[in-house]
Parts: structure tokens; C-alpha cells; sequence
């Protein structure tokens, strides 16, 4: 069996209802997310958590230094569990998020996080197109309201539409009970 590594995306305060760029479900998400962190970490399966800062202090949110910038207290790290930092949609740009799964030798990744049309979508595609096998929890995943042209897409729409991509060419995409129950 290959082995897997959990890698929690940008599950961090800013993202919460108190937060600078509230995401819709976020609750639910890091809820989900949490599960699947302590199934990991019960067996002993590695996880790698991913934060983003800007490197502007006018930034509209995850500010450099801030409280807002931090992982949510539901998924923090543990331990000797890594924090990537990244300044960039994609988790492994600039980071060395690539080095760190080639020396615990992952070939399988499962992603969870925010926001679901952006970092997901990034760290997603770029993870396949390494090689990574690659499972995303939909229901550990939010987003927010879109718009464009004038129309406002909801959150549920744009987190559909992005799981459907995804789904299609790059990803596993399955709910937190089935990858649960199948992981048994």
C-alpha cells in the first residue's frame, strides 16, 4: 500500500466567522478535518500542515504576524507535525512542501482545507501533476461567495463546481465517512 500523508490546508482564524475573510461552512469543514487529523495521527499516518501569509501587511487577510494568520486551535499542529509556510496559491511553490514528502517517501496524498477554488484547487493540481496520487475530502473543504460579471455564485455552487473539476482528471473526491470507512 502506498503511503499517505494528510497535508491541511490554510485551516487558519482569518478563515472563521470572527476572521477578516469568513468562509461559508468553515465550521463544518475544520470539524471534518479535525476527525480526519486524529485518525491520522492514531495511526501513526503522517500530516503536514500548510499556512499562508502574505507578505504584505495591506493585505486584506492572513496579514504577516497575525492572529488571524494562525492554524485554527481545531487542527494545530502537534509534536514534530510540520507547518509550511507559503507565500502562493500553490503549497509547493517556494515551499518545501515537495522535500518533506520525498523524505518520508508519500506517494499518496489526502488534502483538506480552504478555500476550495483556490489553495485546494492549486495544491490539488500541482500534487498530480508531480505524480501524487490524490484523495480530497469535499466535506473538509470550504469556500466563499464568488463574484463575477455582476452575479454572485454561492459558496456551495463554486465549492460544486471546483470538487466536480477536480474530480474529473486530478482527484479522488470523496466525503470524511467514506474515506473513513474505506480506511478501516
Amino acid at each position: 500500500m502506498a503511503k499517505q500523508a494528510l497535508i491541511l490546508i490554510d485551516i487558519q482564524n482569518d478563515y472563521f466567522p470572527r476572521g477578516k475573510w469568513p468562509l461559508a461552512e468553515v465550521e463544518a469543514a475544520a470539524d471534518n478535518a479535525a476527525k480526519l487529523l486524529g485518525a491520522f495521527r492514531a495511526s501513526g499516518k503522517p500530516v503536514i500542515h500548510v499556512r499562508h501569509e502574505f507578505t504584505s501587511t495591506d493585505a486584506p487577510f492572513f496579514t504577516p504576524g497575525s492572529e488571524g494568520a494562525h492554524l485554527h486551535a481545531k487542527v494545530a499542529n502537534q509534536g514534530d507535525e510540520p507547518v509550511v509556510l507559503k507565500h502562493f496559491v500553490n503549497a509547493f511553490r517556494d515551499t518545501e512542501l515537495e522535500s518533506i514528502l520525498k523524505q518520508q517517501a508519500i506517494e499518496e496524498l489526502v488534502i483538506v482545507g480552504s478555500m476550495s477554488h483556490m489553495c485546494i484547487d492549486g495544491v490539488t493540481r500541482a500534487a498530480a501533476d508531480l505524480g501524487y496520487g490524490v484523495t480530497v475530502i469535499h466535506d473538509a473543504c470550504a469556500t466563499r461567495d464568488l463574484e463575477f460579471n455582476g452575479q454572485v455564485i454561492p459558496a456551495a455552487q463554486v465549492h460544486g463546481a471546483y470538487m466536480a473539476s477536480l474530480a474529473f482528471g486530478y482527484a479522488s473526491v470523496v466525503t470524511t465517512n467514506e474515506y473513513l470507512n474505506a480506511s478501516r
